[in-house]
């Protein structure tokens, strides 16, 4: 679509990534999709079944993303956040995902699942989310009177020299290429092809997945919602001066903006090709309000957030499942709290979240996305061990304790090493 204001091009994009979030929002409560929940069945119960959900969405999105760049309909080489960026904050990537990790255990739930339970009526996650808004809000912005932020008060000074800057992008399909001296478009089309397939036999050798029907609904539709907010971003419309296509501009170029507007002020923020993502939109909801509601930080981050809420509430006031809830005891609060912050942390730090490196990453083939993945999954599997041993035995399994027997029962360090009988 050709559009001669941006304005009107902006609200298209809006109102389509609002679309596409109501639809996630509505499809992830009705068929449970939750990355924590994923984790939890496969840590506590030996079911990969929603794990699996999850690893469809993420080879759903990569196939459609490699598909549509082959054929030259997106490109997501510049992107919000950059996944295929030259910086490889290895570090931050590995740290962030560890903290993201151990947080959305605690809190219950990643931020996507955050929102979810919102619009189901759980008021534990209006406590999050608030939470959450602000740690990732002052991770990206200085504190009021200062120039330091969270992430240069906590992080920057000894991760921030660990970044390896590369030649070519972080993408599997560019390293590659550049080691074996091939072309970097048609080696990503062979990468991501090959990881797609190893990731369907993967899911689909599973006959209890094969069976669910919420589960394979869930990671289809997840999968097409990340793969449908880089066609909304990057090419559903078109900035043209003249009304001729002689003259344009894709939206998310700078230049969209300076073809037919004089004031540089008035951009709207954050305008580039994205996906979905969680814990720095939830920042951005901070960030609006404080600026008085200034239109101009309406983003593709408050679409979405909004998008997913109601589109579960719609699901949940369909379904007869919308129900209040509220912390157990303030041992419960305290737990949810400490989650949400490590949330909002690593959350930025990891450059995104379960969905927003899980998904939209992975579809990019980043490498940075798949060491986020792993950090996430670690920091989430080791928390809910330490849990279980700290629940079985009470009094006598001190945190030390039960970390070390965790970390054994992952294979992570020596069988010698066992401080409590496993369970």
């Amino acid at each position: 679509m050709i559009f001669e204001e941006f304005a009107a091009a902006h609200m298209t994009v809006l109102l389509s990534v609002f679309g596409a979030a109501f639809v996630l929002g509505a499809v992830v409560n009705k068929t449970n999709f939750c990355t924590m929940g994923a984790v939890s069945d496969w840590v506590n119960m030996g079911d990969t079944g929603r794990f699996r959900a999850w690893v469809f969405a993420m080879a759903i999105a990569l196939l459609g993303v490699v598909v549509l760049e082959a054929t030259g309909v997106i490109n997501v080489n510049s992107t919000l956040p950059p996944y295929r960026g030259s910086n490889f904050a290895w570090l931050e990537y590995i740290l962030g995902g560890l903290i993201f990790g151990v947080g959305m255990t605690l809190a219950s739930g990643c931020g996507n699942k955050t929102l979810i339970r919102i619009g189901g009526g759980n008021l534990k996650s209006v406590v999050v989310f608030a939470v959450i808004a602000v740690f990732a809000y002052f991770m990206l912005n200085p504190f009021p009177g200062t120039d330091d932020t969270l992430y240069s008060a906590l992080f920057y000074s000894w991760t921030n020299p660990t970044s390896v800057s590369l030649t070519s992008g972080q993408d599997a399909g560019s390293l590659v290429a550049g080691l074996a001296g091939s072309d970097v478009a048609a080696t990503r089309t062979v990468v991501g092809l090959v990881v797609v397939a190893l990731m369907i036999w993967f899911i689909f050798r599973s006959p209890d997945f094969r069976g669910s029907f919420d589960n394979i609904l869930a990671g289809l539709v997840v999968g097409l919602v990340v793969l449908a907010a880089w066609f909304i971003t990057d090419s559903l419309v078109t900035i043209s001066a003249d009304g001729e296509t002689l003259s344009w501009t894709k939206y998310a170029s700078t230049e969209s903006w300076d073809m037919l507007q004089d004031n540089p002020d008035a951009r709207p923020r954050d305008v580039g090709v994205q996906s979905f993502t969680f814990i720095n939109p939830i920042g951005q909801t901070l960030r609006y309000g404080l600026s008085n509601f200034d239109t101009t930080l309406v983003t593709f981050g408050l679409a979405a957030v909004a998008g997913v809420i109601l589109g579960s509430f719609f699901w949940a006031l369909v379904s007869g499942g919308f129900r209040f809830e509220w912390f157990v005891n303030f041992r419960d609060f305290i737990t949810h709290v400490i989650g949400g912050i490590m949330m909002g942390v690593g959350g930025v730090l990891a450059l995104g979240c379960t969905i927003g490196q899980g998904i939209s990453g992975v579809s990019t083939l980043a490498v940075g996305s798949f060491l986020a993945v792993g950090s996430i999954i670690l920091g989430s599997a080791l928390t809910m061990k330490v849990q279980y041993y700290k629940m079985v035995y009470e009094d006598e399994a001190s945190f030390g304790k039960a970390l070390i027997t965790a970390l054994v029962d992952m294979k992570l360090l020596p069988a010698g090493m066992r401080k409590l009988e496993a369970i």
